[in-house]
């Protein structure tokens, strides 16, 4: 049989890290520690009581976890947004995915800095847009001073940037944002012959990780009308296989959001596992807080070793180099440590584990190292 697979994806193989059965898997950024028992059960207590009633479709416009997200949001960030600007998905990479159907498309662009989130590639070229990466400088950082020139020059409509980067780790300071916004401002493309501004993305999947005094895009929420907060329960909630992430923006960008979701998208039982998890943050909190703890103590292993590390405000390092880093990767792999062959050439990443497995980790590279 002869399909007629739309030309682009001929060839492609779908996107995917490793899934291997190994003692100590260190590759895909997950928390290492599953939810405590009181957070199962509290889960499971909610996931019944919605089960009652699956015969009905759940509540499309998911006010009660909207709710519980915006509080979140205000603790963990200390800026309140309103819960109608709180929007949620299934997973974050259904929020970039909405993002893009409704603000890029064909005959517009999706502008990021590159090295950056693999996906950006795929999401766009998923709604038939163009895809411009801009090469970071060595240090991983974005060339602030060019940004007026690079939106003059590609008229982006939606504007990518991960921070916490990955996979570098890398976040981008407060001031370049800023920076980056102002200059994204009558930037996009014409629509009816009205200039518009370039949608600001900035993916902070892994906000939680930040070192102290990191602040998070959201303190710029209020200020430019054109920027999206995107985050995710699966990383420092520890619910990757919840498959919930979330955006913050404003109530605009929100609603053009609603036109492209399909009818009834979050699952009455996604919504009620949420707001189980939700109900038990200040406990997950902890387990993010000894994440961050064992990140700076293995970075500080890895320098030891006499390897760069990037700086990290997520829950993973990247570090190198490597003259063969397939071959670091190999001898790791070999010994039952899986970790993630990706980012510049020369680099390697490494999920932060439990203290275990990050001590089973160093031995096995210093190991793979001789």
């Amino acid at each position: 049989m002869t399909l007629p697979l739309r030309e682009e994806f001929i060839g492609q193989e779908p996107y995917g890290a490793p899934q291997l059965q190994v003692s100590v898997v260190l590759n895909t950024n997950e928390n290492p520690y599953p939810p405590e028992s009181k957070v199962i059960d509290e889960i499971a207590r909610r996931v019944a009581s919605a089960s009652a009633n699956l015969n009905r479709y759940p509540d499309r416009e998911f006010t009660e976890l909207k709710e519980g997200l915006a509080k979140y949001l205000a603790a963990e960030s200390g800026v309140a947004v309103p819960a109608s600007q709180v929007w949620a998905a299934n997973g974050s990479n259904e929020i970039m995915l909405q993002i893009l159907q409704a603000f890029a498309g064909p005959a517009r662009t999706v502008l990021t800095f590159s090295p950056s989130y693999s996906m950006y590639q795929e999401y766009a070229r998923n709604v038939y847009s163009d895809f411009v990466e801009i090469p970071r400088g060595d240090d991983f950082s974005i060339n602030i001073a060019e940004a007026p020139s690079i939106f003059a020059d590609h008229k982006p409509s939606v504007v990518l940037i991960a921070s916490p980067n990955n996979p570098t780790g890398t976040a981008i300071e407060q001031a370049e944002l800023r920076k980056i916004l102002d200059a994204s401002i009558g930037c996009g493309p014409e629509v009816g012959g009205r200039v518009t501004d370039a949608i600001v993305v900035v993916d902070e999947a892994y906000g939680e990780f930040r070192r102290d005094g990191v602040p998070s895009a959201l303190e710029l929420l209020a200020e430019y009308p054109n920027l999206i907060v995107t985050r995710t329960m699966s990383k420092a909630f520890g619910a990757a296989g919840l498959r919930l992430g979330y955006m913050a923006a404003s109530q605009e960008i929100v609603d053009s959001v609603r036109i492209v979701r399909l009818p009834y998208h979050l699952s009455a039982v996604s919504q009620a596992a949420a707001l189980g998890a939700l109900s038990h943050r200040d406990s997950l909190m902890k387990q993010v807080n000894q994440i961050r703890t064992d990140r700076d103590h293995l970075s500080q292993s890895l320098e030891k070793m006499g390897l760069e590390v990037a700086t990290s405000d997520a829950n993973f390092i990247m570090f190198g180099t490597f003259t063969d880093r397939h071959k670091i990767w190999q001898r790791l792999l070999d010994q039952g440590i899986l970790i993630r062959e990706v980012g510049p050439d020369g680099w390697l990443r490494v999920s932060i584990g439990t203290p275990h497995e990050n001590e089973a980790f160093v031995t096995g590279l210093k190991e793979a190292m001789k």
